[in-house]
């Protein structure tokens, strides 16, 4: 086994600078090291609501770039989203200032301690959260870096100085590849990030390396068929749902029985290497929750967590800030915030909904994010909104990402209505027409879950806005 190179030994205290602290990964990075005892500043282009916790947390914020705010750093940190040509990266080189991808920081924040990572292309946040308030119930304190704000700590990233720490392995850079970990949950393994990977065979080869960089507990899904064939090879502790189809004879040494649906959320049963062992009720929606769930029970199982204590933690979570978040409701209508954003993420929310038998109509509103994920996934869409009675799509969200002839929302549009013809899809690319069309048209009994990664997370608001701008 290989581990990571670890770049920065943070137990000794330093200066670090990093740009783009109000990006989620770099706030979190930023507020850890302050909460460490480091000397922290941070630069970004505009102010953002994350700033307050960042500033909070003692980091020196600058709205705007420039080079004087590195002077006297021991490293610099920026991530993937910074353009190579930023002034303060430039400045770190030229008087020969180490200048850290996001991941060598992050890595050598895990090497404080026995680290926890939650890899996968989907769940990642949640099931981070899930894991991290799992260790508090059980008195562990852990310290935590999650790529999203926590409902029931109201933050994404602390240090506590405990031997534990949990956090988000994101893939999309390959950043899960720089972190020494303990142990490690793998959720899915799916198709997205190819302007990285380049196929989906690179992307399972990454996990690969991954797994086999970590001699601690690795708890792998068995319904995932790319999940389940890394399982056989590292030995992974296993979980799954009974009754699903899956690829390979193995049956999961943890799986969930009996799901029902229960009042804003679910209940199953857990067997453990065939045994009942009781039941964990949750406060959150869809088959894909309960999955994220399980992953918990058997990583607290293998570090030797209490079932009960896991199970008492699982039934007090709050979700996490952009999944199936409840923005409002409206005239009996309900407004739904959600940051799925891939095919698989879109379908689990809206089965989630549809079987949750709380509304009359589902409508999906989706915005597609980033004009090369699109060129490349825009069929793969074709299925995703089958749980929903009305589908409104609206124009690609850039997010940095340069523009490609031909590339718009109108791919996803076309992609629906090719394979389901019957479905009532409608496009709105213009925000002001998208808002107006939902104020007049949802009615009690709907549910509007608006979904993206860019700036629909405003959408519900705005709409509800529109909606008491017309009784006014």
């Amino acid at each position: 086994m290989t581990r990571p190179v670890v770049p920065l030994d943070l137990a000794t205290p330093g200066r670090f600078h990093v740009v783009g602290v109000g990006g989620p990964g770099m706030s979190a990075v930023a507020i850890v090291l302050a909460e460490m005892g480091h000397q922290v500043s941070g630069s970004d282009v505009r102010e953002r609501d994350v700033l307050g916790l960042v500033r909070n947390a003692g980091v020196e914020v600058h709205i705007g770039h420039a080079r004087e705010f590195v002077g006297g750093c021991d490293a610099v940190t920026y991530s993937t989203a910074i353009p190579a040509d930023n002034v303060e990266i430039d400045e770190a080189k030229h008087r020969g200032i180490p200048a850290l991808h996001r991941s060598g920081m992050l890595g050598s924040i895990c090497a404080m301690a026995n680290s926890i990572g939650v890899a996968g292309t989907h769940g990642k946040t949640t099931t981070t959260s899930m894991l991290m308030l799992v260790l508090a119930e059980a008195g562990l304190d852990p310290s935590f870096v999650v790529g999203g704000e926590v409902a029931n700590v109201g933050t994404g990233a602390r240090w506590s100085g405990s031997e534990w720490l949990v956090v988000e392995a994101d893939e999309s850079d390959g950043t899960h590849l720089a972190l020494p970990l303990f142990g490690t949950i793998l959720t899915n393994i799916d198709v997205d990030h190819l302007d990285h990977y380049g196929t989906f065979e690179a992307i399972a080869a990454g996990f690969d390396q991954y797994l086999g960089q970590i001699d601690g507990p690795k708890v792998l899904c068995l319904d995932d068929p790319a999940c389940a064939e890394l399982a056989v090879v590292h030995g992974a502790v296993t979980y799954g749902i009974e009754h699903t189809e899956r690829n390979c004879e193995l049956v999961p040494q943890f799986e969930a029985r009996a799901v029902r649906q229960v009042s804003g959320g679910v209940e199953f049963d857990v067997a453990h290497l065939g045994a009942l062992v009781g039941t964990v009720s949750l406060p959150l929606r869809g088959h894909h929750n309960v999955r994220n769930a399980l992953a918990v029970v058997a990583m607290a199982h293998s570090i030797g967590i209490p079932f009960a204590t896991t199970t008492g933690s699982l039934q007090k979570f709050g979700g996490v800030a952009r999944r199936f978040d409840l923005r409002g409701i409206d005239a009996g209508a309900t407004f739904v915030d959600d940051y799925a954003h891939l095919p698989a993420e879109i379908a689990a929310v809206l089965s989630a909904a549809r079987t949750a038998g709380e509304w009359k109509r589902v409508v999906a509103v989706f915005q597609p994010n980033r004009f090369n994920r699109m060129a490349e996934l825009w069929p793969a869409y074709r299925d995703a909104f089958v749980d929903a009675d009305l589908v409104v799509l609206t124009e690609i969200y850039p997010s940095g990402t340069t523009p490609i002839p031909g590339v718009t929302g109108k791919l996803v549009v076309d992609a629906v209505r090719e394979a389901h013809p019957d479905a009532q899809v409608v496009w709105l690319p213009d925000r002001e027409e998208l808002t107006d069309y939902l104020a007049r048209n949802m009615v009690e009994g709907d549910v509007c879950i608006s979904m993206g990664c860019g700036d629909v997370a405003t959408l519900p608001s705005e709409v509800i806005e529109r909606r008491a701008e017309a009784r006014r």
